[in-house]
């Protein structure tokens, strides 16, 4: 499991585990959580620990990554996640994130991202990375065009309208 955890200047980037739990309940349950990627209807320690169960473990022992944990090394403070998710009626692998309040627009997911790109490119064989947002996410849009990503179209997916953006990682797509 070891090979799967890596570092930045500044973060610690492992799988998400069981004892994750309390941590993915609060991050689920932030507003910006909520308004740009949706109620997962996670109310409980237990709801999260299921969530982690059933949609994140089974990931990483299938594809070989999933969602990471994202912790900050001077106080080894749980901070966000990062991920790169198979998601059912998107083409391709999507990256995502998503930070804690307080832990917004210092630069964490920017690095923690840029650090998951890099790992994909070298360790994965995967092409090209996916990334959705909602329109009026502007930070979101604004970080992966940061990260190298390109706007590629609009789509539907759940009855809501997304941004796809998409960077090439390795050959042409």
């Amino acid at each position: 499991m070891d090979n799967q955890n890596f570092r930045t200047e500044r973060l610690l980037i492992r799988p998400t585990v069981m004892e994750d739990a309390e941590f993915i309940f609060a991050l689920m349950n932030t507003p910006k959580w909520i308004q740009y990627i949706g109620d997962r209807q996670i109310r409980t320690d237990k709801d999260a620990e299921n969530y982690i169960k059933k949609n994140m473990i089974p990931q990483l022992e299938r594809l070989g990554y999933s969602n990471y944990t994202v912790i900050r090394k001077t106080d080894n403070v749980k901070i966000g996640t990062c991920g790169l998710y198979d998601r059912e009626g998107l083409e391709g692998i999507d990256l995502g994130f998503a930070f804690l309040p307080k832990y917004e627009r210092k630069g964490y997911a920017f690095e923690a991202s840029q650090a998951l790109v890099d790992k994909t490119k070298k360790q994965f064989e995967i092409d090209y990375l996916s990334a959705i947002t909602v329109p009026d996410n502007i930070a979101s849009q604004k970080l992966l065009e940061k990260l190298g990503f390109e706007f590629f179209k609009t789509t539907q997916l759940k009855g809501s309208e997304l941004f796809v953006y998409k960077i090439i990682l390795n050959g042409e797509h």
